[in-house]
């Protein structure tokens, strides 16, 4: 009687989710190094600094970089969702994942709409532009908490989810100063973009936001991996409104 060989298959070492993960996060990577040129070049030529926003670079002739640059950041994002939902960290019903959706939509019409000079008096693209902005800016923070909750204590994917936590609560905190221009305007009458420097104050809340959009990409990249089951589930059971 012959012996039986027994032949294990390999385990895949790709995976195409793996690849999608990678590839968000290197657009996310390559948005900070465009937006980060422009900001040099503006210090290296200019005596204003940064006192001026982000997408006021869109009323000059590097409108294409931004552009490009805002644009990565809209497909970056959606890759980075499309495999946490695609290795069954989020559904796409999730309120995690709609809040995701709609910092990436907002993303999306603040290249569409692009920054109004309020000097030449109302524009309704500008105000699109700047109700896309505040949709972003809020909607990214409640993304990351609520994609992290169910996953906090899990015993996997527990320290993905407590750090993703951690930075989509940094970010609500860091968007508090503009709240508190806002309240100074209503109370005072003080116009808010002259409360604080508001060039700056955004910088550091898109820093914060980008870099959270990134532990995502950690996350998603993690969880790609051929050898880790394409549905995870937590290891406790968390309460629907978790999920």
């Amino acid at each position: 009687m012959k012996p039986v060989v027994l032949t294990v298959e390999p385990a895949p070492t790709r995976s195409p989710a793996r690849f999608v993960a990678f590839g968000g996060a290197f657009a996310i990577v390559l948005t900070v190094l465009m937006v980060g040129l422009l900001d040099a070049h503006r210090l290296a030529t200019t005596a204003i600094g940064l006192r001026r926003t982000i997408s006021e670079y869109a009323l000059g002739p590097y409108r294409w970089v931004f552009d490009t640059a805002v644009a990565l950041l809209v497909l970056g994002s959606v890759a980075i969702l499309a495999v946490l939902v695609r290795r069954g960290m989020t559904k796409w019903s999730s309120g995690g994942a709609i809040a995701f959706l709609a910092w990436s939509a907002g993303l999306a019409l603040v290249v569409v709409f692009p920054k109004h000079n309020w000097a030449e008096g109302p524009s309704a693209s500008g105000t699109i532009h700047r109700v896309a902005s505040l949709v972003a800016f809020l909607s990214l923070p409640v993304a990351a908490m609520l994609l992290a909750r169910p996953w906090r204590q899990d015993a996997v994917w527990g320290g993905h989810a407590r750090w993703a936590f951690r930075f989509g609560l940094l970010s609500a905190l860091a968007f508090t100063p503009i709240l508190y221009a806002v309240l100074v305007h209503a109370l005072v009458g003080t116009p808010w973009w002259r409360v604080l420097p508001l060039g700056y104050t955004e910088r550091l809340l898109v820093v914060v936001e980008v870099v959270t959009v990134l532990v995502l990409a950690v996350w998603a990249i993690a969880a790609a991996q051929p050898s880790h089951r394409l549905t995870a589930q937590p290891s406790y059971r968390p309460s629907r409104t978790a999920r």
